[in-house]
């Protein structure tokens, strides 16, 4: 069996601030295989965006791993002598107007992410770029290295980045939120161009998404942070059909799809320096028991790839759970 392009073992991630320790992400574990994508959903302030900055290697100032590893190719990219290693991940940004240089021309700013981890002369990176202009749908492509961010829409913007996470010939690629400002109808011809080229080049991914129905037109396996732990994981359809965890059943409640008003769920997401005991979802769980605030519950394997951390997982909600 081929090693996972990226594997994380009970990675933790802290912050030293003036208010303490923020324990951000405790003892996240999940699997990419080769070709696979996994996506990260959770609410704002659930460690999302931290876990891809120690994946990409681009943690904040003071940010400390104490335990765990992030696993690329077999290699612990959290250790100085892998660093070389983060030349083949790929990242595209959220926000395609704040992501590019406004005084720079969109093929100089490919061009230096290539001259630093791509081998082969600026003749030779500009002819790929205009390769890559092309496999991402950028009408003139030759022009299109000429031109300045502003000069793009917003769809194109995202073509563009996408374009620049591919330069390297990554063997993963990293997507924080890509369609976020995006309008309904870019956000579809985006999704199809990401499916699209994880498949035609055979590339793995690693999707962040508030909307489960982002995460299910492009994931094949979903793992559900909550307070920085991993609540629930699994294959994205055996999710979203039978969620496990109740954080995870109290999220699919309030899509718009399936609630009949609007919902959410009550109270909010503990601060990273103030963490309940035990589970941290405890305090709003309709379904918490003494217990919950006395240990953190295990991953329990439900087989077929699933696992929960919840002893009640079976237990039906009640049907005031949502505000």
């Amino acid at each position: 069996m081929s090693i996972p392009v990226l594997q994380v073992q009970g990675l933790d991630v802290e912050l030293r601030s003036e208010r303490g320790v923020a324990r951000i992400l405790q003892d996240v574990t999940f699997t990419i295989p080769r070709g696979g994508t996994v996506g990260i959903v959770g609410e704002s302030g659930c460690g999302k965006s931290t876990l891809l900055r120690a994946v990409l290697g681009i943690l904040p100032k003071g940010a400390e791993t104490p335990r765990g590893a992030i696993l690329f190719d077999g290699q612990d990219i959290l250790t100085d002598h892998a660093a070389s290693a983060r030349g083949r991940i790929g990242f595209v940004p959220q926000d395609p107007y704040l992501s590019l240089n406004p005084v720079f021309r969109a093929g100089d700013q490919i061009l230096e992410i290539m001259r630093r981890h791509a081998p082969g002369s600026r003749a030779d990176h500009k002819r790929k770029i205009v390769e890559l202009f092309r496999a991402v749908q950028l009408p003139d492509p030759e022009g299109a290295l000429r031109k300045y961010p502003h000069q793009f829409s917003g769809g194109q913007r995202q073509r563009l980045l996408i374009a620049a996470a591919l330069a390297c010939d990554p063997a993963l690629v990293v997507a924080d939120e890509p369609t976020t400002a995006l309008d309904v109808t870019t956000q579809r011809e985006i999704l199809a161009l990401l499916r699209r080229l994880v498949a035609e080049r055979g590339l793995s991914l690693l999707f962040v998404t508030h909307d489960f129905g982002v995460l299910a037109s492009v994931c094949q396996e979903v793992t559900v942070l909550y307070a920085g732990r991993v609540a629930e994981s699994g294959p994205v359809r055996a999710v979203l059909d039978t969620p496990r965890h109740p954080y995870t059943r109290m999220l699919l409640a309030c899509h718009p799809d399936r609630a009949a008003d609007l919902a959410g769920i009550p109270g909010t997401v503990p601060a990273a320096t103030a963490q309940p005991s035990g589970c941290r979802f405890h305090p709003r769980c309709p379904l918490a028991q003494p217990s919950c605030a006395a240990a953190a519950p295990p991953m329990q394997a439900l087989g077929e790839g699933r696992a929960v951390a919840c002893p009640w997982y079976e237990t039906p909600l009640p049907e005031t759970a949502l505000a």
